[in-house]
């Protein structure tokens, strides 16, 4: 795994001002109750996703993945350890701080692309920076770029339910860079496209990831997706069993 060009200090959690890390997890643990026993889905899981890098989570099901990506998200909280999101610390933030952490510093990209039927392609993309108080002119402006970048310009006005697997999930990728966040997190995007259009989605994450210098997580059941990222990162029984750099 790489190592930090910082200072960090595991106890109060502070390094430098030159972080280099997009997402530090120490220890992490999370449990849930399941009658009269605990089911524990990350067991001490400790990781560190530096800036820029392209992470496939792989594992099978049941592995702790899903888990993984909604603390790392803030959807969930750990039961024990602590979560980093740059220079941030999630798990004793208020329900209220960590929406606002997801709306400015993260990105989602989902399996079944939860875009709002109502809204045109343009609107459903230009959405969170609209939640988030961004000027509608200036929301829409971004939402033309990316909606340019990603080849659905020409789709701009139609409704979801018009389009296909492949152009919603392009629709959710440019939404996913909206707000300009420094990590997107993405859920097996894949898993409802056949084979070709996974693989224009997946190589489209890609391209897109390093070219507005985000940090992608991609939680993937698909061998050829995990293939697109630069190191993969496999779990079993909620913890890292193996952590490699793929080969480019």
């Amino acid at each position: 795994m790489s190592n930090m060009n910082c200072d960090f200090d595991p106890v109060n959690g502070r390094g430098n001002a030159t972080v280099q890390s997009a997402v530090r997890l120490i220890d992490v643990s999370k449990e849930y109750p399941s009658g009269n026993q605990v089911l524990r889905a990350l067991d001490g899981l400790t990781l560190e996703i530096p800036t820029g890098e392209f992470v496939a989570i792989v594992g099978r099901s049941g592995s702790g993945k899903s888990t993984l990506l909604n603390i790392m998200a803030g959807i969930d909280t750990p039961t024990s350890g602590q979560v980093w999101i740059g220079d941030v610390e999630l798990s004793q933030m208020s329900d209220d701080a960590l929406t606002e952490q997801r709306r400015e510093r993260i990105g989602m990209v989902y399996q079944f692309f939860n875009l709002l039927s109502t809204l045109s392609v343009r609107e459903n993309v230009a959405l969170p920076a609209l939640l988030a108080g961004d000027p509608e002119d200036e929301a829409l402006s971004r939402a033309d770029r990316l909606l340019a970048e990603v080849d659905m310009a020409h789709r701009q006005d139609a409704k979801p339910h018009m389009l296909s697997g492949g152009e919603m999930q392009r629709t959710g990728l440019a939404r996913a860079l909206i707000h300009q966040p420094t990590l997107v997190l993405a859920d097996e995007p894949t898993g409802n496209l056949d084979s070709r259009t996974a693989e224009q989605v997946i190589g489209l994450l890609q391209e897109l990831g390093q070219s507005h210098h985000t940090t992608v997580v991609l939680v993937t059941h698909s061998v050829e997706a995990a293939a697109y990222a630069s190191r993969q990162v496999e779990l079993l029984d909620g913890t890292v069993v193996s952590d490699l750099t793929n080969s480019v």
